[in-house]
């Protein structure tokens, strides 16, 4: 077995000891530890056990983080195991970079991550910014580095879709119509494209019928199984798919601050400032790139810069807006 494949089974095992979460996403979690571990296992001969021998064969004890291990969090951007894949190379990098010792801890709502990195169940996560901007309020997280997009900058977009032989031409035919957002505190998925569709005059009140899912995937599945007539994703995936002729898109978004890693406020100084030049001094296009996995699908490809502060307030100002922070 290489030691890329044991490192991300041991995380997983790991995260899923200490996480006790919902038996659906241990599911998914148990299903992506099957397949990237399968090409290491042996095929074992069928055993004969007998059922009036009293001695028994020593299980294997499990292994427990040690108390120095750094918990990394984040939001559910695509799915559990396609985030997993792209966010243990990093850690992998961080603790090469850092000398520490970091470990996932998965949450399969947005609320979740931020609630952990706020309460000190994790110290660090990579989230949106509607979801720092709650955690700032509530619990008094910070922000560490800004993500990089494909273009060198720290924005991202979002986009609204429909499938792709729908008939419906323009955001103005979507009233009356069932739309699909993001998670509630998702910037791309709930916050921007609620905005969109009030730039054409739609509330909320003028939509047929609305629903939120939990992931960016799961908005497209709801569209394309014809749960509902349109969504709204971040660009990155909507910009696959729609090269892939999964997907039509409807509009593009004007430019918003993009996600970023943030920190629980009791973490040392000194940890703070190690991984802080750790992820400033990472090239995922240049000498790191071979040790990722996906990392050009994330929404921070060409790795991390300093945060700007003011862009933060676009989305705040949105926020409360749209009652979801309090002035």
């Amino acid at each position: 077995m290489s030691n890329s494949n044991l490192y991300t089974r041991k995380a997983i095992i790991q995260a899923d000891i200490a996480m006790k979460i919902p038996a659906i996403s241990f599911f998914i979690l148990f299903s992506f530890l099957l397949f990237v571990s399968s090409g290491c296992v042996k095929e074992e001969t069928p055993k004969k056990v007998s059922l009036t021998k009293k001695t028994v064969d020593k299980v294997e004890e499990i292994e427990y983080p040690p108390q120095d291990t750094i918990w990394f969090g984040f939001d559910l951007r695509v799915g559990p195991k396609e985030d997993v894949r792209s966010y243990i190379p990093l850690l992998k990098y961080l603790e090469s970079a850092t000398g520490m010792r970091f470990r996932i801890k998965f949450s399969e709502k947005y609320e979740d991550t931020v609630e952990d990195l706020g309460k000190g169940v994790t110290h660090f996560a990579a989230v949106g910014v509607l979801s720092y901007i709650i955690g700032e309020a509530k619990y008094g997280i910070k922000y560490l580095v800004n993500g990089v997009n494909k273009e060198g900058d720290t924005t991202y977009h979002s986009i609204i879709f429909t499938a792709p032989k729908s008939s419906i031409p323009n955001l103005k035919d979507l009233k009356g119509k069932c739309f699909a957002f993001g998670a509630k505190m998702s910037t791309q998925g709930h916050l921007i494209p609620r905005k969109m569709l009030e730039e054409e005059g739609i509330t909320l009140n003028d939509l047929g019928k609305y629903f939120y899912t939990s992931s960016h995937l799961d908005t497209v599945k709801s569209v394309l199984n014809g749960e509902c007539d349109a969504g709204g994703i971040q660009d990155v995936l909507a910009k696959k798919l729609q090269s892939e002729g999964k997907i039509k898109i409807l509009k593009i978004s004007e430019p918003y601050p993009g996600s970023l890693i943030a920190y629980n406020n009791s973490v040392d100084s000194k940890t703070v400032e190690a991984v802080r030049a750790a992820l400033l001094a990472f090239e995922p296009m240049g000498k790191h790139k071979d040790m990722l996995v996906d990392w050009d699908k994330t929404e921070m490809p060409m790795g991390f810069t300093k945060v700007n502060e003011l862009e933060l307030e676009k989305v705040k100002t949105l926020a409360i807006r749209y009652g979801l922070l309090t002035k």
